[in-house]
């Protein structure tokens, strides 16, 4: 018998291609162990500023239809703001997406 409701099925995996100007991050993981050896509890440690490019977006057009590239590609390690971007979740890994504008910096 027909319900009238469909079941969404949820893939296990997923995929985000960014859109516009927009940057996926990976927020690298906070260090648990300080520099002379001493273990830290997870909840003590600092949320870090740094992390790695996942995915661009084919970036803007302005008024006359000209594409302007990102600056960023995918791999490089950015410096980000404290507060800003849009906390995402694929599978299991939380992500953060930025507008390229946003980031404040690469590493060379």
């Amino acid at each position: 018998m027909f319900s009238g409701f469909a079941r969404a099925t949820r893939p296990l995996c997923r995929s985000l291609t960014p859109l516009g100007d927009r940057i996926l991050v990976r927020k690298a993981v906070a260090e648990t162990k300080t520099a002379g050896g001493i273990l830290l509890p997870t909840d003590s440690a600092k949320e870090t500023n740094e992390g790695t490019v996942v995915a661009v977006g084919p970036g803007l057009r302005d008024v006359s239809g000209v594409l302007h590239a990102p600056t960023l590609k995918e791999g490089d390690a950015v410096l980000l703001p404290k507060y800003g971007g849009s906390e995402i979740e694929i599978g299991d890994e939380k992500m953060s997406l930025f507008r390229e504008e946003d980031i404040l910096g690469k590493f060379a």
